[in-house]
């Protein structure tokens, strides 16, 4: 793979890519970077954590003379948050070069931004309504245009955003360069491809570099009605110094986020019904570390790029594929180690094996942490974090006094066992394991004997019901235990440990096109 000082580029922007710490090109960068100082049209096919950002931002900065005090490249992005992300990068690569880049954006003051515009500014990085509203009333100009950037299209697509960005482009000049960015290439992506750039140069990234060797992917199997307290299982187990949660939808967000500060977590919830002043709030918080775990939806986590990311985890399962590569690209940033963990109920098995063929890869499965592992993990938190604070030798007055007076009359061994049990033993003693007792069900021992509602008169046979079992509970074929199948109803026998994923993906669900219900037996059922 060529340098970077193969590409000939201003001694200034090398120094900015050193400052970065960039050490070589990714794959995206090694094709779209020339093409675009050879002034060519360029599609590149890119998922987040690729390094797209740089790999127009170089070029785009190359070209800019920062003794025209004119805004000569213009970035539109579908959020604030990517467009505050990419305005920062190709500050800090051109800052040796003085180049001036101003993100301008919704739910910030228009006056200010007004203001900045005319002090001069060589790029201009925004939203699409926001950089509109400027063109018309004639605060940003673009006659000296010479490279626009399409950031992220496919999501400016799914947002509403195409006739605002056909507007914009309208005020460019006629000799442009057009860079476009888009994790998929769906219909209208291709038709703004053909009304505006001319002969483009289409540049891919595999999946394979996509989703970074360095991001281990795991899934734990969990129970519906037990998914919270599974989650702070995991939680609890992990070392997570910041993660981002993902939820489904803007309500399960807010639920999440307020159950995990019920719980002592430090959290926050990010979506796009909030008002930008609290998303800002969260967002800074987050930066900071003063928020560990930030709770998201898909679009509210576009262009989020906090380098300290350990751990992302679907709390609900993306849709498809490319929300799963998405989201895993949050984390193991700059070839930092990172994690990626899903949670996937029952129902969800099918999903989650439709994910792994799309992108190539098996996830690796994992056992839910126990109460008592998890106990052992925190007592062993608690211990290190003891330790630090007595290395510390600094002074606690409010409990020096107290400690005295009681090793005056108490053992300080049993004294000290004492205040750690007032203080940490629900931290220890929470939690239940027994989400579903189906009770004496006539199943042989470490069993549970299911019901269910029909037999031969669906043309089920044994080989079918295992089927129907492994796949859609996600156990092992062989684990199954003894089938009796009747003319109108059967029975199956499955391991204990399984019982509640087989009870809850196969309630109220399809065997050979049969609609089937299933419940526990009772002994009087046994035949």
């Amino acid at each position: 793979m060529k340098p970077f000082d193969s590409f000939q580029l201003d001694p200034l922007i090398l120094k900015g890519i050193r400052d970065m710490g960039f050490e070589e090109p990714s794959p995206i960068q090694s094709e779209c970077i020339p093409a675009v100082l050879r002034g060519e049209d360029v599609i590149g096919q890119a998922q987040t954590g690729t390094g797209k950002t740089a790999a127009f931002g170089i070029p785009l900065l190359e070209h800019v003379d920062p003794s025209r005090r004119k805004v000569q490249s213009v970035v539109l992005a579908p959020t604030r948050e990517l467009a505050i992300q990419v305005s920062e990068e190709l500050r800090r690569i051109g800052r040796p070069k003085r180049v001036q880049t101003l993100p301008i954006y919704g739910g910030q003051s228009i006056g200010r931004q007004i203001k900045a515009l005319k002090q001069g500014v060589h790029v201009v990085i925004g939203t699409p309504g926001r950089m509109l509203d400027h063109l018309r009333r004639g605060t940003l100009r673009l006659n000296d245009v010479e490279i626009m950037v399409l950031d992220e299209a496919d999501e400016m697509l799914d947002m509403g955003f195409i006739d605002d960005i056909e507007a914009v482009m309208k005020y460019l000049p006629e000799q442009r360069q057009l860079l476009l960015f888009s994790a998929t290439m769906p219909p209208g992506i291709r038709h703004l491809a053909q009304k505006y750039m001319k002969k483009p140069r289409y540049i891919t990234v595999s999946r394979g570099e996509v989703t970074a060797p360095v991001i281990e992917q795991v899934y734990y199997k969990v129970l519906e009605n037990g998914k919270l307290d599974s989650l702070c299982r995991i939680l609890d187990s992990e070392d997570v110094e910041q993660g981002i949660l993902f939820g489904r939808t803007k309500k399960g967000v807010d639920d999440l986020a307020e159950a995990l500060q019920a719980r002592g977590y430090l959290a926050g919830g990010l979506h796009g019904d909030m008002a930008q002043q609290q998303r800002d709030r969260v967002m800074n918080a987050f930066r900071r570390g003063d928020i560990e775990l930030l709770v998201a939806t898909d679009v509210a986590a576009r262009g989020i790029d906090v380098g300290r990311v350990s751990h992302v985890i679907n709390y609900d399962i993306p849709q498809d594929a490319e929300s799963y590569v998405h989201r895993i690209g949050r984390t193991g940033r700059a070839g930092r180690a990172g994690m990626a963990l899903t949670l996937v109920t029952p129902r969800e098995m099918k999903q989650l094996r439709s994910i792994e063929q799309e992108i190539g890869d098996r996830l690796t499965p994992r056992e839910l942490p126990t109460l008592e592992e998890v106990a052992e993990r925190q007592q062993q938190v608690l211990a290190e974090q003891l330790a630090e604070t007595i290395e510390k030798e600094e002074p606690i007055p409010l409990f020096e006094e107290i400690v005295e007076k009681l090793t005056a009359e108490h053992d300080p061994k049993k004294m000290a066992v004492a205040a750690l049990h007032l203080a940490f033993a629900d931290r220890f003693t929470s939690g239940n394991d027994a989400v579903y007792d189906f009770g004496e069900t006539g199943a042989s021992p470490g069993m549970v004997r299911f019901f269910i509602n029909v037999g031969r008169n669906a043309d089920i046979r044994p080989r079918e019901l295992v089927k129907a079992i492994a796949e859609q509970a996600g156990i092992a074929a062989k684990k199954v235990g003894r089938i009796n199948i009747y003319d109108r109803f059967s029975f199956v026998e499955v391991p204990e440990e399984a019982a509640p994923f087989v009870f809850e993906a196969l309630r109220q669900t399809r065997i050979n096109g049969a609609r089937v219900n299933l419940e526990p037996a009772r002994p009087r059922n046994r035949r």
